[in-house]
C-alpha cells in the first residue's frame, strides 16, 4: 500500500540577495515546480527522480526526510519524489528553494498531516542547507517561491520582516544566459565590502519601493561578479520598473508593465540564451 501527495510551488527572483548582510528579499513568479510524493511501506529509501538529467537529487531527498523524521515516521517508511519544474536550474530563480516548498508540502500531503506556513518554509529551508546550495539558508527565496508576492525576510532568525501582494498586473522578463552558476561556488568575501550599499537596497525594499531596490542590489551584484550590465541598461531604457541580476546569476529579470514587455524581450533578442516571459504571482503553494 502507499500513499501519494502532490506540493505546488512558483519559483522567484531576487530583489536583494542576502548574502553579504544577512538579510533579502524576493518576489514571485509564475513558473511552476510540483513534486509528486509516493511513500513506500517496508522500506526506508527515499529516491528522488526530476526532469532534468543534470540536477541534484540530493535536495528533493532530504526534504522529505525532514518531513519524515518531524511526524516520526522514518522508520516506517521510504519514499519516491518525482519532480517536473518550469524553472531552469543553476541560473538564480530560485529551482532549490521550490522544489524543497513543492516535496515538503506533498510529504506532508502523503502523510495527511499539517504543519504551518513557517514549520513547511523552515523544513524547506533545513533540507536546503543540509544538501549543501545555499550560503544563507535562502530563506527569503523560500518565502517568496511559498508565499508569492514580494517578501523581504532575516535569513538569520528565518522570519519575514515584509510580506506584500502585488496588486499591478505587471509582466517579468528574465534573459537566462547559456552559463550555469550555483550559489554553492560562490566566494561570500568579494560581496562583503559592499554590505552598506546593499543594506540601502534592503531599506528601499523595506519602504516598498521594490523595483529600486532590485535595480540597485543588481547592479552592485554584477559588478562584484563581473557580470554584464548591457542587459539592465536595454530593459531599463525600454521601461523596466526594475531590473537586476537573480541571486548570483546569470538570469537577469525585469519588472515592467504588460505594455512594455515585448520592448524589453526584444532588446534582449541579440544576446546569446534565452527570454522567458512571465508574470508576478501572488499565490501561495498548496497541495494539488
Amino acid at each position: 500500500m502507499s500513499e501519494v501527495g502532490s506540493g505546488l510551488v512558483h519559483g522567484a527572483v531576487s530583489i536583494v540577495n542576502a548574502i553579504s548582510i544577512g538579510r533579502g528579499a524576493a518576489l514571485g513568479i509564475d513558473l511552476e515546480t510540483i513534486a509528486v510524493v509516493e511513500l513506500l511501506e517496508g522500506t526506508r529509501e527515499v529516491r528522488a527522480m526530476t526532469d532534468s538529467p543534470t540536477d541534484d537529487t540530493k535536495l528533493a531527498t532530504n526534504a522529505a526526510e525532514e518531513v519524515l523524521k518531524k511526524y516520526h515516521e522514518r522508520a516506517n517508511y521510504g519514499a519516491k519524489v518525482t519532480i517536473q519544474s518550469e524553472i531552469p536550474i543553476g541560473k538564480g530563480l530560485k529551482s532549490s528553494s521550490a522544489a524543497a516548498n513543492a516535496v515538503v508540502l506533498g510529504t506532508l500531503c502523503a502523510l495527511n498531516k499539517k504543519a504551518s506556513d513557517q514549520e513547511i518554509v523552515e523544513m524547506g529551508v533545513t533540507a536546503a542547507k543540509r544538501a549543501g546550495v545555499t550560503i544563507t539558508g535562502a530563506y527569503d527565496d523560500a518565502s517568496a517561491c511559498y508565499f508569492g508576492g514580494a517578501v523581504a525576510t532575516d535569513n538569520r532568525e528565518m522570519s519575514l520582516l515584509k510580506r506584500t501582494r502585488i496588486e499591478e498586473d505587471l509582466s517579468v522578463i528574465i534573459y537566462v544566459p547559456e552559463d550555469t552558476t550555483y550559489t554553492r561556488d560562490f566566494e561570500v568575501e568579494r560581496i562583503r565590502p559592499f554590505g552598506s550599499s546593499v543594506e540601502s537596497a534592503l531599506e528601499l525594499a523595506l519602504k516598498g519601493e521594490y523595483w529600486r531596490a532590485m535595480t540597485l542590489n543588481g547592479l552592485i551584484h554584477s559588478s562584484v561578479l563581473s557580470i554584464s550590465t548591457k542587459p539592465v541598461v536595454e530593459a531599463m531604457t525600454h521601461g523596466a520598473l526594475g531590473c537586476g541580476l537573480s541571486g548570483t546569476g546569470p538570469a537577469i529579470a525585469a519588472v515592467a508593465f504588460p505594455e512594455n514587455t515585448k520592448e524589453i524581450a526584444d532588446s534582449w533578442s541579440s544576446l546569446v540564451g534565452d527570454v522567458i516571459v512571465t508574470k508576478v504571482n501572488n499565490d501561495s503553494a498548496r497541495c494539488i
